[in-house]
């Protein structure tokens, strides 16, 4: 048999390889660190195989999205072999980079898998687009769950042939913005529900009502008061029933409490974290997630200026998110507004109270005064009877004791007046709280027979029936003797005033 004549390679086949050897080299030039990365790789060990024999609409795709500086990713082929541009590494894949380069998508994106496939497998059955924003997807890019939210579409890649060969995804993540806006949004409804607080369970109810709106960064809260040095006691709860373990109504302050140290955060006016463990809270709500909390964050409630905080507030946190600047700033600002407002409450109670002091003070002395005048009546009219009594009888018919008797009663009431002038001097010490009772030991029934009597004769006169019954007492009495005079004489006064039969 006759070997066939070998073909000779003629100079334009030669110069086509140089420069199909030349545009590999030059795929993944300037695409960054994953393009170098790219270009290092033994791509023969991925579903794709050596770049040399990769499509050129592949190769255009990859080009394309290498040197774009907006996040990208694509799949490719049967198993969709996953490569993506430098700016989706920083932004999205995490810790995922650069193991993920060349793998197929579902062992890249497994935990998302069930979310993105449906998506993906529309767009290679039918060419077209989709189109997802702020969507949550939750990655494991960090070593952990993570809540994330994005913004991208799915579109058809096609080969050289015109069949649909992969997808491509452009893709801006929305995380920050959309966990942002919804922290702002707790605190903006706060700030407006308590600034028409004026109390302070009028503080807690408000901080139920807001925070409750909020179970993804709040799972669940508590805010404890110090009422004073020793206990914090429960303000408010959030999220949470009222009789978990995990919120007890007291605290002590000066010792170790097994659930939150409250003591320890008051005393160091810092904010502390620590682990929510099984074994101390038993099982704990879970909030807006599946999955409970496993930290908490406590921070002071203490405003400007206060030498003491308020109290502390309890906030566990989320599952998926990490305690970060921004989140750890959330809590604190909540905290602040507590504080604020709950310093602003006490204000406005104490100025309430003091509003009431000088009312009550008010009102005592209209009273004073308007019993002073009632006190000055009883005696002038006590002294003006026995005056017309010896005005209307002629001088000659009117014996010496009965002029001396008539003449006694007005004594006595001009004594009993001196004392009431005196009472209005003794009016300002009162209000200073320096008034004191003076007791003596007094025969309480003979002074009581004495003050009695001098409202015999006015009695008489206006045909009343006038009898006093007080027994004398075994022993003396210690009294203030003036005092006991104006509650005695006040008291007849009254009775002689609105006995009118």
């Amino acid at each position: 048999m006759t070997m066939p004549a070998p073909q000779s390679i003629s100079q334009d086949q030669r110069i086509s390889a140089r420069e199909k050897g030349a545009d590999d080299k030059e795929l993944f030039s300037g695409g960054g660190e994953v393009g170098a990365l790219a270009g290092e790789m033994d791509w023969s060990v991925t579903p794709l195989g050596n770049p040399e024999r990769w499509s050129q609409s592949l190769k255009s795709t990859v080009r394309l999205m290498l040197t774009s500086r907006f996040a990208m990713w694509m799949g490719w082929g049967a198993d969709l072999a996953f490569l993506y541009n430098d700016a989706y590494a920083k932004m999205t894949l995490g810790k995922k980079h650069p193991w993920a380069l060349g793998r197929p998508s579902r062992e890249v994106w497994a935990e998302i898998w069930d979310d993105i496939s449906p998506r993906i497998q529309r767009v290679l059955d039918t060419g077209e687009a989709t189109w997802d924003e702020a969507l949550l997807l939750f990655l494991e890019r960090s070593g952990y769950r993570e809540e994330t939210y994005h913004t991208f579409s799915y579109s058809p890649l096609s080969g050289d042939d015109g069949e649909i060969a992969g997808n491509f995804c452009v893709v801006s993540e929305e995380t920050e913005r959309v966990i942002g806006e919804r922290r702002l949004a707790t605190l903006r409804l706060l700030a407006s529900e308590l600034s028409t607080t004026s109390k302070e369970q009028d503080v807690m109810t408000a901080i139920e009502r807001c925070l409750e709106t909020n179970r993804k960064d709040l799972p669940f809260t508590a805010t404890y008061l110090s009422r004073n040095e020793h206990q914090a006691h429960l303000g408010c709860k959030t999220g949470i029933d009222s009789n978990h373990r995990a919120v007890p109504e007291v605290i002590p302050t000066q010792t170790t409490h097994d659930a939150w140290p409250i003591g320890e955060v008051l005393a160091r006016n810092t904010a502390v974290r620590m682990e929510l463990t099984a074994s101390v809270f038993g099982s704990l709500p879970t909030g807006s997630w599946d999955q409970s909390p496993r930290e908490a964050l406590l921070v002071p409630i203490a405003s400007q200026g206060q030498e003491h905080p308020a109290g502390v507030f309890v906030a566990a946190l989320n599952p998926y998110r990490q305690l970060d600047d921004s989140y750890k700033g959330f809590l604190e600002l909540i905290a602040g507004q507590i504080a604020g407002s709950l310093a602003n409450a006490r204000a406005y109670e104490q100025e309430r109270k003091r509003a009431e002091s000088l009312a009550e003070l008010d009102r005592a002395k209209t009273m004073f005064f308007s019993n002073v005048s009632h006190e000055f009546r009883t005696p002038l009219t006590l002294m003006l009877g026995p005056l017309e009594n010896l005005l209307e009888n002629p001088r000659a018919t009117a014996t010496a004791l009965d002029v001396r008797q008539e003449v006694e009663t007005v004594h006595r009431n001009g004594l009993r007046l001196l004392k009431l002038v005196n009472t209005l001097l003794d009016f300002s010490r009162l209000e200073a709280g320096r008034i004191q009772a003076t007791y003596r030991p007094e025969n309480l029934s003979l002074r009581t027979m004495e003050l009695t009597s001098v409202f015999q004769s006015a009695m008489e006169r206006a045909g009343l029936s006038y009898r006093v019954d007080c027994e004398p007492l075994p022993e003396s009495v210690y009294v203030d003797l003036e005092m006991w005079e104006r509650i005695v004489l006040n008291l007849l006064s009254n009775a002689f005033k609105f006995t009118l039969t």
